[in-house]
């Protein structure tokens, strides 16, 4: 197993999730699409086990560190879907972008906080390649209210 494979798989552990090994679109649409050397994976809710692990406002009832909680498990929930579609994470050559979308409170701030939860991950995993460009967006809602949502870019190797 590569490493980055095993990383992934021990930040699992460590936060207690487990993701389907056949990870579907909820609808007419892909959760990856492979072009050119990239691979764009969809935005993905912090979902385990078929229920949204972190619901609610970021800045209105939930708290920080329960946000970077759920950037973590979007992230990688992103990566396992990234994993199925490559056959294995040493595919990876770089992680290219990021975007955080963080459901906010109107005064709440700290959504590029809330952003760390899930660069800490991607790092950890792929260090030094898990460095990436990165956007964080306060929303009024998202689906199945959950607490936070990301969408990824990597570059990839030929297989």
């Amino acid at each position: 197993m590569d490493s980055a494979d095993r990383r992934f798989d021990e930040h699992c552990r460590a936060r207690g999730v487990a993701f389907e090994a056949n990870v579907l679109p909820g609808a007419n649409y892909d959760v990856a699409v492979e072009h050119a050397g990239q691979l764009w994976i969809s935005g993905q809710v912090p979902r385990v086990d078929g229920a949204i692990a972190v619901t609610g406002c970021l800045g209105d009832g939930v708290a920080l560190v329960d946000g970077q909680r759920a950037a973590a498990i979007c992230v990688l929930r992103a990566l396992a879907i990234a994993r199925q579609r490559l056959g294995s994470l040493a595919r990876v050559e770089r992680v290219l972008r990021m975007t955080v979308y963080v459901h906010s409170a109107p005064r709440f701030t700290q959504q590029s906080e809330v952003g760390d939860g899930a660069s800490e991950v991607l790092y950890a995993v792929f260090e030094p390649a898990g460095a990436h460009t990165r956007t964080s967006v306060g929303v009024a809602q998202l689906p199945k209210d959950a607490a936070v949502e990301i969408d990824l870019v990597l570059a990839v190797r030929p297989a």
